[in-house]
């Protein structure tokens, strides 16, 4: 077994269950949500709170970090865009009549999934609605963007329709629900190109390889679905986990699958053959993240795991947490863990990445005070 990462601090200022960790593209920030309602901006410079974002009525399901502005959706039915530096609330985007409980941004566009059976698509600027795809017949968990001119030629849209629809726009978005259903639709029109059929379970995770043409579904019914994203065919189905699939991480034309039957299965995408499965987890995987060879996984038994990915081998437990690790983000050799106890934890990874022994690096306190947005 691995040797254990001891936690040495912890960030207790969120007052509830943090759902959520999000990085920035540039890597200079990270936003939790939390239970507790609010929002919180930390640096990876100085690991301090920079941001306290408050204003939803109701706590925060997911949240979404760019460079210059931060994105929160929330039980309250809405999504909120905030100013990262000044902590002002720039947008409230309403439309949505149950839990808002995934966002995604792509382009100018955001992307919102909800309870209400629905998905959206807002003008990211312009604060209003541009489009509403309804057709699934319960709540929608989980989304994917991809635009056309990344899976397909241009002279390959057969019918007029199409390619009138084509001209217009080229952005698809992908939804899975747990009606077992996943869904592709055209972003201009609203209108639902394909309906991928064969689960027979909640939807509840996506990933694309979208030069490949490949979305890949995991799902309540135990299984991962690959499908052609321009034909809707079924291509492949993965049968060998004994639990829900949770959550699904693609590297280098592997792809992997964390579940609750405890274990993480590593499958070569051309074959579909499981190629490995990573054990040792008392609980459910509920997050995973491939970085430099090593795989790292979040349970639903408060710990974060490293695995080498070649050989298997645990190499590292990070044990401190109460609850379970709902997300983990790691940047600079450092491994974050957020937690439904309501705590973010640093850990060193030096002692995996060539370095030293692991541990808890860095504490997060927050040094600045809040202040209630409307």
């Amino acid at each position: 077994m691995g040797s254990s990462g001891s936690a040495l601090k912890i960030c207790t200022d969120h007052h509830g269950g943090i759902n959520w960790l999000s990085l920035s593209p540039d890597g200079q920030w990270l936003l939790t949500s939390s239970e507790d309602g609010t929002a919180r901006l930390w640096s990876t410079v100085d690991s301090q709170c920079h941001g306290h974002f408050q204003g939803h009525e109701s706590y925060i399901t997911f949240c979404h970090l760019e460079n210059e502005a931060a994105f929160t959706c929330s039980a309250d039915h809405t999504i909120r865009k905030w100013d990262m530096m000044t902590g002002q609330c720039l947008a409230v985007y309403r439309g949505h009549t149950s839990i808002v409980n995934r966002i995604l941004v792509a382009k100018d566009y955001l992307f919102s999934g909800s309870y209400d059976r629905t998905a959206r698509c807002w003008s990211v600027d312009k604060e209003k609605q541009i489009q509403e795809f309804r057709g699934h017949r319960n709540c929608v968990l989980t989304l994917v963007h991809y635009s056309s001119k990344d899976v397909l030629d241009l002279d390959e849209s057969g019918e007029e329709e199409e390619e009138e629809e084509e001209k217009l726009s080229r952005d698809f978005l992908v939804t899975g629900s747990t009606d077992c259903t996943v869904k592709v639709w055209w972003v201009s029109s609203g209108r639902c190109y394909h309906t991928l059929l064969g689960h027979t379970g909640a939807v509840l995770c996506l990933t694309l390889d979208a030069p490949n043409r490949e979305l890949f579904s995991g799902s309540t019914d135990y299984t991962i679905r690959t499908w052609n994203i321009v034909t809707g065919e079924q291509l492949k189905v993965f049968r060998e986990h004994q639990g829900s699939v949770i959550c699904l991480e693609l590297v280098n034309q592997h792809l992997y699958s964390g579940s609750a039957d405890r274990t993480v299965k590593c499958w070569l995408v051309e074959t579909g053959e499981r190629v490995r499965t990573y054990k040792a987890h008392k609980h459910s995987v509920s997050t995973l993240k491939y970085h430099a060879g090593v795989l790292f996984t979040g349970c639903g038994d408060a710990c974060a795991r490293a695995f080498n990915t070649k050989t298997g081998v645990l190499q590292r437990v990070f044990r401190g947490h109460k609850f379970i690790i709902n997300c983990i983000q790691i940047h600079n050799e450092l491994l974050y863990t957020a937690s439904h106890d309501g705590t973010l934890r640093i850990w060193d990874l030096r002692g995996i990445c060539n370095c030293q022994k692991g541990r808890l690096s860095r504490l997060f306190n927050n040094k600045v005070g809040s202040a209630t947005l409307q």
